[in-house]
């Protein structure tokens, strides 16, 4: 079954970081096969808050979903944005 890893921003207060975040993230995401389904883009809320982002990428596995976020070159990547972002980070089995 495929892997997703799905990150629903609540804040985000530096888009520079992000941005430099982005590229350091897309390296690991290739890395891993992943694929890029939703990322950023235009939205509204259907029920709740709104988000600022929302990024969903499918991996062949969930293994290799969980490779990914684990891997030094997310970790690299992921340090960029302490401090910067909040957000909801997840891993999820598909159907």
């Amino acid at each position: 079954m495929k892997g997703y890893v799905v990150c629903v921003y609540k804040n985000i207060s530096n888009e520079e970081k992000l941005k430099e975040y982005a590229i350091k993230a897309r390296t690991a995401v290739e890395k891993y096969k992943g694929k890029f389904l939703i990322r950023g883009g235009r939205s509204i809320s259907n029920e709740g808050e709104k988000s600022p982002r929302t990024v969903v990428i499918e991996f062949p596995s969930y293994d290799k979903a969980n490779s990914f976020y684990n891997s030094k070159e997310y970790q690299d990547a992921h340090t960029i944005l302490k401090g910067y972002v909040e957000r909801q980070h997840q891993t999820i089995e598909g159907a």
